[in-house]
């Protein structure tokens, strides 16, 4: 299938146009820039039973929604379409019926979380444009993606965390060859660090929507959920938003495919899921700003939504408020425990912006804010085996004799 219907870039905030086919940062008003299509070319030659027949099995599969022109440019480490997961038993104490709540499980993909969806179309593109060197700050799972992505393209990779950063992410991207700093600061201290090295070392920063083609990796979220559902929509999507892009990026998925006529169904209430430790865009939209306060002493447990400035964060707002949708924030406490018995009920282990998740559809139910009868999809944005987990401390002595009350 022939993947060059890019039209041209064009700034979030200004709609001011950009020229395609080479490297950009931020628009010239120093904002995101997002990639357009020709969508009415792309009606006229792909057709929606050529996506469901196509036999890549991943998110290349929608290969003409996205920029990389040609096949040789596409990075890949065996991404699947990620599955599915009714929730059953965990569930019930709110008299919901087994399967009424639905995961959407990005754990599945390489590097164990949806971040490698961002960064594969990232490193791509960096590789159609010759890039070598690309950096990054993360505060976990970005990192790991980019380095794992950029080795597998024979890029280097330069990698800045907060110093607490949980171990198992900065480990992964030294291991998959990402050379990984920790920084006695925020995320937004990483960045300030690798925006200061840009001249001195040529490096290209791939910070979350400082560049327009992580969005394009994040929208394939939307597209699978689509095609997954038979192109239909569920009525709420509740996300776990730190930088934002994933939920961005399916706004502008849904939006693209009702231009294409491949579905023709109602948008989703868009839910943006935070911590109460870091809840930017949650006061803002409570406020009807259009942007959001930086966060003081940002801190939470659930590290991949610790952001407390999002450069897109008027696009966030824009997306929740556009589709009906709301801003909530729930406590770490709570996230915790959701974690806890979804794992304990139902064998799924969420990492804890995906049980952020769960906390915020169960805490939007009681408030009236959801329906039993809405159909919901939660986003568990990568595996909870990359964060500490509860320790085990029962021991039996093989030496003493068999005591079956231990077992019961």
């Amino acid at each position: 299938m022939s993947s060059d219907f890019v039209a041209h870039l064009e700034c979030a905030y200004t709609g001011e146009i950009l020229e395609k086919g080479k490297p950009h940062t931020l628009s010239p008003s120093g904002m995101p820039l997002l990639v357009r299509y020709d969508l009415k070319s792309l009606a006229n030659e792909i057709s929606r039973e050529e996506i469901e027949n196509c036999s890549e099995p991943g998110f290349w599969r929608y290969s003409p929604l996205l920029p990389v022109t040609e096949e040789k440019f596409r990075i890949s480490l065996g991404e699947v379409v990620t599955p599915l997961i009714p929730l059953n038993k965990s569930v019930e104490h709110l008299g919901l019926k087994a399967g009424s709540i639905i995961v959407k499980d990005e754990s599945r993909l390489p590097t164990g979380s949806f971040k490698a969806r961002g960064l594969c179309l990232a490193v791509s593109m960096a590789k159609q444009f010759g890039l070598e060197h690309l950096a990054i700050p993360t505060n976990g799972n970005a990192g790991s993606a980019l380095a794992a992505y950029a080795a597998r393209a024979g890029m280097k990779t330069t990698v800045l965390c907060p110093d607490n950063t949980p171990p198992i992410n900065t480990s992964e991207t030294l291991a998959q060859g990402g050379d990984t700093y920790l920084v006695n600061g925020l995320i937004g201290d990483c960045g300030k660090i690798i925006a200061d090295g840009k001249q001195d070392l040529g490096w290209f920063a791939v910070s979350t929507l400082k560049e327009p083609y992580r969005i394009e990796g994040k929208k394939t979220m939307g597209l699978e959920l689509a095609e997954q559902m038979g192109w239909d929509l569920p009525d709420v999507i509740f996300y776990p938003t730190g930088g934002g892009t994933g939920l961005i990026g399916m706004w502008k998925a849904f939006h693209e495919m009702l231009e294409l006529g491949w579905i023709d169904c109602k948008l989703p209430r868009m839910v943006a899921v935070q911590s109460t430790g870091c809840a930017p865009m949650v006061k803002a939209w409570q406020e009807g700003s259009e942007h959001a306060e930086y966060w003081q002493d940002a801190e939470t447990e659930a590290s991949g939504i610790r952001v407390p400035a999002a450069i897109g964060d008027f696009l966030i707002l824009r997306t929740v408020r556009e589709s009906g949708g709301f801003a909530i924030a729930v406590s770490d406490e709570e996230i915790m425990a959701a974690r806890d018995r979804v794992g304990r009920e139902d064998g799924l282990l969420l990492c804890p912006e995906g049980a952020a998740t769960y906390v915020a559809w169960e805490n939007a139910l009681a408030e009236g804010l959801v329906s039993k009868d809405d159909r919901i999809v939660l986003f568990n944005t990568a595996t909870g085996l990359k964060y500490p987990l509860p320790e085990v401390t029962e021991r039996i002595d093989q030496n003493l004799p068999f005591d079956a009350s231990r077992f019961k």
